[in-house]
């Protein structure tokens, strides 16, 4: 029998630097698969954006000639100088514009302005809807509960109609709050996103505080909304894309460029026709920076996005 001499950790530095280290996993065919089929994966995921970029990095006029290119064709910033409203309207008309002039920072500001209020309103009341679920005892409290998370089975094109006559009664038509009030108050989402979390944190933070003399507003404004910072900018995050990219009710609703948003903008600009056909590289341009600040903030809060998912226990 070998005896092994020395201090302990001698002993043990010498068995870890005897000890082989542990093999590797062989990259077998269904690894290459794997690895195959996840890259083509992310390029056909990629493409349509790249498709977008080069389209709009092309001439207009020259497009229907070289339409097979992988390249932008005869390369050309004119489609985001039409965008932004740097060309004369004969200037893009030369280029392949219609010529009509697009207030591209007047529908940027009225896109802002409504996801801001759909968001800020939304979260608020959501959160305090989701408290009231997760925390202050009342009758049938879970009954109302399900029958609220019912709402989620609900296709939204129901409610364009009851919507669009309220909107239209209370004199809102055509108007930046018009479009944000129905998505202001709360989603049945929102509020079971939100009561996940709020049932993880501990009753005994609650009951300290009220021991204080805390009442429960004081302890839903000043301990539970700042636990909730992680799930609530998630929300937040989520909401503002989801009202960023929303076309059918601001279709419905706004009719002239004083609460026209990006979305129905673009379409309005599809609209258009020049000679030659659609400026698609006008288009594309416009599209890409629509979708560039949502595209820049997913990428930065995607992380964050699923950790707080998993963590509210959607599965």
């Amino acid at each position: 029998m070998a005896i092994v001499t020395g201090t302990p950790a001698t002993a043990a530095g010498s068995y870890a630097d005897t000890a082989e280290p542990p093999p590797r996993p062989r990259f077998g065919v269904g690894r290459a698969f794997a690895w195959a089929f996840m890259i083509l994966v992310i390029l056909a995921s990629l493409f349509p954006f790249y498709w977008m970029l080069r389209t709009a990095l092309s001439s207009t006029n020259a497009l229907y000639a070289g339409g097979d290119s992988l390249l932008p064709v005869q390369p050309s910033w004119g489609g985001f100088a039409r965008v932004f409203g740097l060309q004369t309207g004969q200037e893009a008309i030369d280029a392949g514009g219609a010529g009509q002039p697009i207030d591209f920072w007047r529908y940027l500001l009225n896109s802002v302005l409504v996801s801001t209020l759909i968001t800020a309103g939304q979260v608020f009341f959501s959160a305090m809807a989701a408290y009231a679920f997760a925390r202050l005892r009342w009758r049938h409290r879970e009954k109302v509960f399900a029958f609220f998370l019912a709402g989620l089975m609900i296709p939204s094109i129901f409610t364009l109609l009851p919507n669009f006559v309220l909107i239209k009664q209370i004199g809102l038509i055509d108007t930046v709050l018009g479009i944000a009030l129905p998505s202001m108050l709360m989603t049945p989402f929102a509020v079971f996103f939100l009561r996940q979390f709020f049932l993880t944190i501990s009753r005994e933070v609650e009951e300290a505080a009220l021991v204080e003399g805390a009442s429960k507003a004081r302890v839903f404004f000043r301990l539970i909304l700042p636990i909730s910072a992680a799930p609530i900018a998630t929300l937040s995050l989520l909401t503002y894309i989801t009202a960023w990219n929303e076309y059918f009710w601001p279709l419905m609703v706004s009719y002239t460029d004083r609460s026209r948003v990006l979305t129905v903008a673009l379409g309005v600009f599809r609209a258009q026709s020049p000679q030659t056909g659609p400026d698609w590289a006008g288009l594309m341009a416009a599209t890409l920076v629509a979708a560039l600040p949502m595209l820049v903030l997913f990428m930065v809060f995607a992380r964050r996005i699923v950790n707080s998912i998993g963590f509210s226990g959607i599965k």
